[in-house]
């Protein structure tokens, strides 16, 4: 892209980006002669003043070499064309090789090479297939195997136990690293070097308002135990199979009415054992004897 007169944008071809790319070469040739000459710095009007000089002066050169060719019926110029033409523009010949092996040049280097896009090849997935004996050999190949041949997507589930075991180690270490990272970066943390904060974080120990209290409180384990316990217990009390049985032929009304008092006061017991149970902080539970078995005996009448 190039700017016109009026600002506007202007698509650039293949003719102008050659022109402007030997532009830019003749100004660098142009410095490295002002260098050489002692100059430190130079006007951008005077460099352009100059570029346009020599472009001019190796212009001619060429056009004059070019008819010199032609008038002999060839093609391309040869050096004696090139000579001729010096010679006729009037510049001495012989001290090129004088001004060639100066000591003072600047050698410069030619512009990179800008590799062409190179097309990327088709992608292939598997082997191609050949044709089979009864199809012609002028018939076009088979396409990528996995268009036509069912192939699974999906790794096989591994079940091998030392792998499972060391990719869940892997993980959980990894699960606890990020979550010490977080803690670090979200709470307060201190440094095992007082001049460099930021090199060994450590998570900063927050003390407890009540240290002993984590040495009283039972274990998760300890709580599951009393629990299971206490649901033992009550499975006990409201079982009917271990209530007495007071069996007799000669049932009054007031047996029935001991009988039924004496239901509705287990059935309290067990409400109540089941509030208990409820109770989470286990300093306001009850005291818990232990257990005497008895053998209990069905008394028949």
């Amino acid at each position: 892209m190039i700017l016109g007169r009026s600002g506007s944008k202007q698509a650039t071809t293949p003719a102008d980006n050659y022109y402007l790319a030997r532009r830019r070469t003749l100004q660098i040739v142009v410095s490295s002669l002002l260098i050489e000459a002692g100059f430190e710095s130079a006007e951008k009007a005077c460099v352009e003043i100059l570029t346009e000089m020599l472009q001019s002066y190796l212009s001619e050169i060429g056009k004059s070499a070019k008819s010199y060719c032609e008038h002999t019926a060839r093609t391309k110029p040869t050096l004696s064309d090139i000579v001729v033409t010096l010679a006729e523009m009037g510049f001495n010949v012989e001290t090129l090789p004088a001004y060639a092996k100066r000591s003072q040049r600047m050698v410069i280097t030619a512009p990179p090479v800008t590799n062409q896009p190179v097309t990327p090849k088709a992608l292939t997935a598997g082997q191609h297939k050949s044709h089979p004996p009864h199809i012609p050999r002028h018939f076009p190949e088979f396409p990528d195997p996995h268009t036509y041949i069912k192939t699974p997507t999906y790794r096989e589930f591994v079940s091998d136990y030392q792998v499972l075991r060391e990719k869940a180690a892997s993980q959980k270490r990894d699960m606890e690293q990020t979550l010490t990272h977080f803690i670090a970066k979200t709470g307060e943390t201190q440094s095992l070097f007082k001049d460099d904060v930021n090199t060994f974080p450590l998570i900063a120990a927050q003390p407890l308002a009540i240290p002993y209290l984590t040495a009283l409180l039972p274990s998760e384990l300890e709580m599951q135990q009393m629990e299971e316990t206490d649901s033992s217990e009550q499975d006990e009390q409201t079982d009917p199979e271990n209530l007495p049985l007071h069996i007799s032929t000669d049932e009054s009304g007031a047996e029935k009415e001991n009988a039924s008092a004496q239901q509705q006061n287990t059935s309290l017991s067990g409400s109540r054992a089941r509030e208990e149970n409820l109770i989470d902080n286990p300093y306001l539970r009850p005291v818990k004897k232990p257990k005497i078995q008895q053998k209990r005996s069905l008394s028949h009448l």
